[in-house]
């Protein structure tokens, strides 16, 4: 296929005239010798910084400093008024709202004289278009109506727009469009644009935060030869060179305890896990995570912690009242995070719950019939599984303020370490906000015949049929072998502290671009 082939199959896509009438306009500015892609602009000001420079000054002011500035942005209202127009472009900074811009808007104005440009380039707007990116020169002014704006000596077509942008008010509409079209999506919606800035300063102030107390952020495998770290259905791929299956990375964590064994003491991964599992509004197959491991310290310890360090990254997003307590609506609700939370034995909340008497759920028959009731496939589970699933199912959606539940069964929890109190039970700890499991954290298991012994019995219950039980990692089990120290860590949902502190409603508009059915 030569060429013109190539530039004519392009073009037979297009079935919608304002996109082909957009395609001639490419055309007529080559013809006239200019590039409808141009490169190599270079931007002196953003709008914002165009506002707390001049924002100010008068127009006498400006006309006397005839203060230059080069800026560039998405072109989004245009109108031209016989020997005068007037531009609005965005940039990134147009996106909080421009200190002393128009309520109307939050773009800069940019006015365009046919005596300062000339008749080519004013009658070059015609080919303009909603959505073209534009360079623009020129002086800072006022306009008759106080308008700041940037008085245009010469405007350059940078990005041509060949697709229309959505209608201004109504936007995308469609929410399975504005998850596919993310790139547009951004363009429209200011609001949206906010919330992954926002993630931006959270994942930023939880670096900060470890990094303070002397924390090392490490790199781990994100294709391994044995699943583990969690009870997960990973995705498999083949290893050509080596001719061998990996799997994606469910967690990162007994690679993280390997250093621990190694004498790294403190370490940290921020790092996307991969688990083939369904789609919902709190679960995507590719998700981000915090891990973080420090020996000498216990699952309390990590309590102590994560209150601080979830107060910290909220105040990045919610200003504390009067008394330094972070509060804030999510999903119609008040959030409290006034320290110190609350603190739940897992078969208290289960008992509550069922109106029973905690020494009732020691009775395995009653544990079965009640999980049975509540919806869950018992044929299966152990007595520990069991107070899992009735918890999951009667207790965990009631938990709205933040709640660490403790005291886990140790057959659902194969990485702990068990209490020295109690065997049965384990030194963990999950968080619960708006009915949504936040963090995972535990004392971790250092004893290597127990952690095979766990293993074992993981695999057994692979072999009833159980398809995220864990395998035998036997390197990780030689690690412990050599040693490693008494240590705690914990698991945080990155995307599910985003959705919290942003007040998303789904995963889907924290994660830039979710996983999605084809069209």
């Amino acid at each position: 296929m030569s060429h013109d082939q190539r530039i004519s199959a392009y073009r037979d896509r297009f079935d919608n005239h304002i996109v082909q009438e957009r395609v001639a306009k490419v055309d007529a500015l080559r013809e006239a010798g200019t590039s409808p892609f141009a490169n190599g602009f270079e931007v002196s000001h953003t709008a914002a910084q165009v506002y707390a420079e001049a924002g100010s000054l008068s127009a006498e002011e400006l006309a006397e400093r005839a203060i230059p500035v080069t800026v560039a942005g998405r072109l989004r209202l245009f109108r031209k008024m016989g020997k005068a127009a007037f531009l609005k472009i965005a940039d990134r900074t147009c996106r909080e709202g421009l200190k002393g811009a128009p309520s109307d808007d939050n773009f800069l104005q940019v006015f365009v004289s046919l005596g300062s440009v000339g008749q080519e380039l004013f009658d070059r707007l015609l080919t303009f278009d909603l959505g073209d990116i534009l360079g623009v020169r020129g002086t800072l002014m006022r306009t008759k109506t106080g308008e700041l704006s940037v008085a245009a000596t010469e405007i350059i077509m940078l990005t041509k727009s060949i697709r229309p942008l959505p209608d201004k008010f109504k936007g995308l509409s469609d929410v399975e469009q504005r998850y596919r079209m993310r790139y547009v999506d951004l363009v429209m919606n200011d609001e949206v644009r906010e919330v992954f800035y926002k993630r931006t300063r959270i994942v930023s102030a939880i670096r900060s935060f470890l990094d303070r107390r002397d924390y090392l952020e490490v790199e781990t495998p994100m294709m391994h030869a044995t699943p583990g770290g969690a009870a997960a259905r990973p995705f498999a791929t083949h290893h050509n060179a080596l001719n061998m299956q990996l799997f994606m990375r469910i967690a990162p964590e007994l690679y993280l305890k390997r250093l621990l064994v190694g004498g790294m003491e403190r370490v940290y991964e921020i790092n996307r896990n991969f688990r083939n599992e369904g789609l919902s509004r709190k679960h995507n197959p590719e998700f981000t995570m915090l891990e973080f491991y420090q020996a000498y310290a216990t699952w309390e310890d990590m309590m102590e912690l994560t209150e601080e360090m979830l107060c910290e990254v909220a105040a990045t997003i919610h200003t504390p009242n009067e008394a330094g307590e972070i509060r804030f609506v999510a999903e119609e609700q008040e959030v409290s995070f006034a320290r110190p939370w609350r603190r739940l034995r897992m078969s208290e909340g289960v008992a509550e719950a069922l109106g029973v008497e905690e020494a009732q759920l020691d009775d395995l028959d009653f544990l079965r019939e009640a999980a049975r009731k509540a919806g869950a496939d018992v044929a299966k589970l152990d007595k520990g599984r069991l107070l899992v699933e009735l918890f999951e199912r009667r207790v965990e959606h009631t938990l709205i303020q933040p709640t660490f539940v403790v005291d886990f069964p140790a057959s659902a929890s194969p990485l702990a370490r068990r209490k020295e109190s109690n065997p049965e039970l384990v030194d963990r700890f999950e968080l619960y906000v708006l009915g949504r499991e936040l963090a995972n954290a535990f004392s971790e298991l250092n004893d290597p015949e127990d952690q095979y012994g766990r293993f074992a019995a993981q695999l057994e219950a692979k072999a009833g049929g159980d398809d995220e039980a864990m395998p035998m990692d036997e390197d990780y089990v030689r690690a412990l072998e050599y040693g490693m120290p008494p240590a705690a860590g914990e698991g945080i949902g990155i995307d599910r502290l985003v959705m919290l502190l942003t007040d998303s409603a789904s995963i889907r508009d924290v994660i830039l671009f979710p996983h999605m059915r084809p069209e």
